[in-house]
């Protein structure tokens, strides 16, 4: 679909603005202590926990902050008890989201995300009405100028990859949950740098947005990627380069 941006890709390429609003840190140490506090301290043995990890090395979260979120998850120092919520909702021009959270208190932040989507144009569905439009796949952002296809194919294929497509100037790769780890250490080996990886809510189908209905889906994402519950949120909805340079 060239020409066109779709949401899984573009947040990324919105990284490093919301890493140096210190979002990310937050966000990664709450994953890192519910990681460790529903699975375990090791992260040898407990692959959320090792990828919460890994995604805070390579955001440069010192290991110190890491360390502690770890023991706070296992209960060797004290710290909040989080509930994994996913909630699910529409955005304008019908576009389906998938939000997952940490919460401490579920009333609260069902009540803050109520807020913010009717605010924006949506509104929060009941569980199950939109969640059946994505499937949960292992996701791999690399952007073109670092590598070939050729190179990636070769790799990742053989690592247990299950398709490419490209969009815009990235390629994504996808995989099986359970194959997530396999690809990413070819990948790594490889030398072949990651734009993003993560286990991802991957949309079967898209919707077109334009004009206001575009910007006000991008208000939107951004408005709840800005919420200190929101860990992940993912859309379906797809729109023209143009208009995401009219919003930035």
């Amino acid at each position: 679909m060239s020409g066109h941006s779709k949401w899984h890709s573009i947040k990324h390429k919105k990284g490093a603005a919301d890493a140096k609003r210190g979002r990310i840190f937050t966000r990664l140490i709450k994953e890192i202590t519910a990681a460790a506090r529903n699975g375990g301290g090791d992260v040898d043995s407990n692959p959320r926990l090792r990828l919460a990890v890994q995604t805070a090395k390579g955001a440069n979260m010192p290991a110190d902050n890491i360390k502690k979120a770890i023991m706070r998850g296992t209960g060797e120092l004290p710290g909040v008890s989080y509930e994994d919520v996913n909630y699910e909702g529409y955005g304008p021009g019908g576009a389906a989201l998938f939000m997952r959270v940490l919460t401490d208190n579920r009333n609260r932040t069902v009540a803050e995300l109520r807020h913010i989507l009717s605010k924006n144009g949506g509104n929060l569905g009941e569980s199950g009405s939109v969640g059946w439009m994505f499937h949960r796949k292992g996701y791999f952002v690399i952007e073109k100028a670092m590598a070939s296809e050729e190179k990636i194919l070769d790799v990742a294929l053989a690592a247990g990859a299950e398709d490419m497509v490209e969009d815009g100037s990235n390629f994504e790769l996808f995989s099986s949950p359970e194959n997530f780890d396999s690809v990413k250490a070819a990948l790594d080996a490889s030398g072949i740098p990651l734009a993003a990886a993560e286990v991802s809510m991957v949309p079967q189908n898209y919707v077109k947005l334009e004009g206001k209905d575009a910007q006000t889906m991008l208000k939107l994402m951004d408005a709840l990627e800005e919420h200190e519950d929101i860990q992940n949120v993912w859309a379906n909805f797809d729109i023209d380069e143009s208009e995401l340079h009219e919003a930035s």
